[in-house]
């Protein structure tokens, strides 16, 4: 197995130094491993050069096999884990960062109080990698914002949030309960830099009020914290979600929110997990026991089926 590793990661960066440092093994170790693997084979996997490495024909033809069998034993480890008791063992969580700060503490808490033999390990990632992540078996479970659309992923609702506008103080809208959606089409408005499921999710809530694309749109933050303290300084508005409203507007008087007239606009957040894992029925408990948990939170919790 150790040989078919180092052979396939040769074949996927046709470099020693790089295949090496990706599977966390010495660079001599990659070459003798690749060497043991052509001798037991008794064929050529690679043609070495002083500058690069190549395939050979019989490399390009047997690193197709060596990946599936990879993949073969990656799902068999999966099985054999998922045997044991459910909740013990490591779950890889990704998380996405409008999320992590406002959900992680009723997540965390959980944990330790209904799965103290669950080793929860969180990665905080935007949603690209985390849904790269999750396909290639480094995470095991992505608490991130839905839908996503995606083939192979299944997806498990867990609450619906609305979006609330924070202004600067003096503004307008500020303090309002009943800001009808179109006017966002004029508002100097500050969102979170590409990449932010966030950020998208915002731009359709423009569309949908009317405002046109090319409306002016100032992108200068990565996270909310910074995006809210430009509001606070007078750069424009922006809208947040209501989970995120306490920690990031409570800690500045400058800050005013307004609500939007029902129906206001809203986020799905849900859990995400590979379509057929082995630990689809754990999954599923641990997501009705987080929608149970959430209940408390400003969100209108997404019973199974609807």
């Amino acid at each position: 197995m150790a040989q078919l590793r180092a052979f396939v990661a040769v074949a996927e960066h046709l470099h020693f130094r790089d295949a090496a440092a990706a599977i966390g093994m010495s660079q001599p170790a990659l070459s003798g491993a690749v060497s043991a693997l052509e001798e037991a084979l008794g064929v050529q996997l690679l043609e070495r050069t002083t500058r690069k490495v190549l395939l050979s024909p019989a490399g390009e033809r047997l690193a197709v096999r060596a990946r599936a069998v990879l993949d073969a034993v990656g799902e068999l480890m999966e099985e054999a884990e998922a045997a044991q008791a459910p909740f013990t063992g490591v779950l890889r969580l990704g998380v996405i960062p409008t999320v992590a700060p406002y959900l992680l503490p009723t997540v965390l808490r959980l944990v330790h109080e209904r799965y103290p033999e669950l080793d929860l390990q969180v990665h905080e990632e935007q949603t690209s990698s985390l849904l790269e992540g999750l396909a290639a078996g480094r995470l095991d479970l992505l608490l991130l914002a839905v839908p996503l659309g995606v083939p192979g992923v299944t997806e498990l609702p867990l609450f619906d949030e609305d979006f609330v506008l924070v202004t600067p103080e003096g503004h307008w809208l500020g303090g309002r309960a009943d800001i009808p959606r179109d006017a966002l089409r004029e508002l100097r408005l500050l969102l979170l830099d590409e990449g932010h499921c966030l950020r998208d999710q915002a731009l359709d809530i423009c569309r949908e009020a009317g405002r046109e694309d090319g409306a002016a749109v100032t992108t200068t933050a990565a996270g909310l914290s910074t995006l809210v303290q430009l509001v606070a300084g007078g750069l424009g508005v922006t809208l947040l979600p209501r989970t995120a409203v306490p920690v990031e507007t409570g800690r500045n008087e400058r800050l005013v929110t307004g609500w939007f007239a029902d129906p206001a606009p809203s986020r799905r957040i849900a859990l995400a997990m590979r379509t057929g894992t082995a630990r689809q029925a754990e999954f599923g408990e641990l997501a009705g026991a987080l929608r149970e948990a959430m209940r408390a939170l400003p969100v209108r919790v997404v019973e199974p089926g609807t």
